[in-house]
């Protein structure tokens, strides 16, 4: 990297840390500014394995500043991004929009298709639907669309998965329904359809049927008496014909400019089983607009959230909703949201192949982007809500950077977690003179939680890159300072100062007798590590942060080894 790209880079990271400590108020890590660096400078992308060392310095610097400092020092960068930041906090305290037509109450719903669990993606719903429900006093219901058997196929497991996730997140649905139970109730709607005109059986071979479509010209059938319509209705719930034998159209208008709304599909059948033994028998299906649509006025949703691919199904269920005389919800129409710094795509169907074939060791495997993997990485679901509602309700597609997650949770965690040293790679030393054990504090904000007692012994691991040369000295935490004379660190009995006046680094590291081996699970892959004595005192699911390394949540305690998921910086 030659010296005027590694000046800009300083200064892009100076502005970007500058920016995001006076943000979320506290301190600006690494992790929270490559993201947006890189993101925003492709040009730096060739040196991203050398960034992370050049631009440390920088964040810590900036970390050692008062808030008027950084806001003066910002101001001199960019201030326009100052300007930004004024414009927030003036912005009204709500990251959401406010809903239209709230006067008579607000009832909305979250409509997951339960075959698979959900991806971080999937969080964006009951996150915004949970903080509008709060926000109003209203209801959040969850309703499982769960009507097709075949092409979507129910995961039996994910029902209950995906509600453990709503809680996780922070939200209890009012109520909970699954669409699967509800098939003689859209059965009535379709002969209460039929009886007024609206829907009529068709037997078009489907191809034929799209070229009439595309052609404005109206499908033989359409003409059919009721009585008629209701016999051949009534046959298909009774399972008297086969997938692609009939379908039940909804009577549209079929000259409208766009052909998908031109008398569209209501119920098919379907020869698969559905997988839930209670819905088996059935083999008469809605399709997901038409059933959709009877259930959000029968349980009473009066808003509801939608991806903008998704305005040709509010505009389907305006004519059965004419039909019937109801009033259509209000609807916000919103972008697809994407998550960096996973190597496979929010997909459920992908995740479902990859992990199939062993690609994966399951759905809260820490390289998956799943619900389920950040709560096993100690990720709170209030970070996760947080990052998801400061998203908003744009209609374009935009982009999650984790590190967003990892800001609202550090923010969240730091001050209650504990502090404990773990190396990788570990380097041994000798270790001559010094105190028989070291005390590092507990937490460094809290002297109140007291010390941790590390007996040193004649040994201690360092990493790699923390390794002093010959000759040179180094700090180690909570015990002191050494001087390299071989492969033996030697007590120099020197006071603190020589840290700041003569640059001399403070590094971690674990005592060689005593340590416990670590397995850390990261996004890259697993991470051998030894970790101080210490940590075999912590549960399964605590908490902790590895000093200079980041914050771990322990998996699983054993004589053999400690797992513990690495959460992030």
């Amino acid at each position: 990297m030659d010296e005027d790209l590694r000046e800009r880079v300083e200064r892009e990271a100076e502005r970007a840390a500058l920016f995001n400590a006076l943000k979320h108020g506290s301190d600006a890590q690494v992790g929270a500014i490559m993201g947006p660096l890189m993101g925003e400078n492709p040009d730096f992308r060739e040196h991203g394995d050398r960034i992370p060392g050049v631009i440390a310095p920088v964040i810590e610097r900036v970390n050692g500043l008062d808030e008027s400092a950084k806001r003066d020092r910002l101001e001199e960068l960019d201030p326009e991004a100052v300007e930004e930041l004024d414009a927030e906090e003036e912005e009204d305290e709500h990251d959401l929009p406010d809903l239209s037509n709230t006067d008579d109450g607000v009832k909305m719903r979250a409509a997951p298709n339960p075959n698979g669990p959900w991806h971080i993606g999937h969080a964006r719903m009951p996150a915004v639907i949970g903080t509008y429900a709060e926000r109003y006093d209203g209801e959040f219901i969850v309703r499982f669309d769960d009507t097709d058997p075949e092409t979507k196929r129910p995961d039996l497991d994910a029902y209950d998965a995906i509600l453990e996730d709503i809680e996780y997140l922070g939200f209890e649905p009012s109520e909970v329904y699954r669409a699967s139970d509800r098939l003689d109730i859209y059965y009535e709607h379709a002969r209460e359809l039929i009886d007024a005109g609206g829907a009529y059986t068709c037997t078009c071979p489907q191809g034929d049927f799209s070229e009439l479509k595309n052609s404005g010209e109206a499908c033989p059938h359409r003409e059919k008496d009721a009585e008629t319509v209701h016999e051949e209705f009534d046959a298909m719930v009774d399972g008297e014909y086969e997938s692609g034998d009939v379908v039940l159209r909804v009577r549209t208008d079929i000259d409208h400019k766009n052909p998908a709304l031109r008398d569209f599909v209501a119920f098919r059948m379907i020869d698969t089983p559905h997988p839930r033994e209670e819905a088996a028998d059935y083999r008469c299906w809605p399709m997901l607009d038409f059933q959709s649509g009877i259930d959000d006025h029968l349980t009473g949703v009066t808003h509801i959230i939608r991806g903008i691919d998704l305005q040709d199904s509010a505009k389907k269920q305006r004519f059965v909703y004419n039909y019937f005389g109801w009033e259509y919800p209000e609807v916000v129409h919103w972008g697809h949201v994407q998550v960096d710094a996973y190597d496979v795509k929010l997909s459920t169907s992908t995740l479902k192949e990859k992990i199939g074939a062993g690609e994966y060791d399951g759905w809260d495997d820490p390289r998956v982007p799943t619900i389920k993997s950040l709560r096993r990485r100690g990720i709170c679901g209030q970070a996760i809500v947080d990052a998801m509602v400061e998203l908003g309700t744009s209609t374009s597609d935009v982009d999650l950077p984790i590190s967003n997650i990892y800001a609202h949770n550090r923010e969240l965690v730091d001050d209650e977690t504990d502090r404990a040293f773990a190396v990788r790679e570990g380097v041994r030393f000798e270790v001559a003179g010094g105190p028989g054990s070291a005390h590092p504090p507990v937490h460094p904000d809290h002297e109140d939680r007291g010390e941790r007692d590390i007996p040193v012994g004649d040994s201690v691991m360092l990493e790699p890159d923390d390794v002093p040369e010959v000759g040179e000295r180094v700090w180690l935490k909570g015990f002191g300072p050494f001087g390299r004379e071989g492969d033996t660190l030697v007590y120099t009995d020197e006071s603190i100062d020589i840290v700041r006046e003569k640059d001399v680094p403070v590094v971690h590291w674990v005592p060689t007798d005593g340590s416990v081996s670590v397995r850390m699970r990261t996004m890259d892959g697993d991470v051998a590590c030894f970790a101080e004595p210490g940590i075999e005192s912590y549960d399964e699911g605590d908490l902790l942060q590895f000093e200079r390394i980041g914050f771990v949540r322990i998996d699983e305690q054993t004589d053999r080894e400690t797992v513990v998921y690495f959460t992030h910086e």
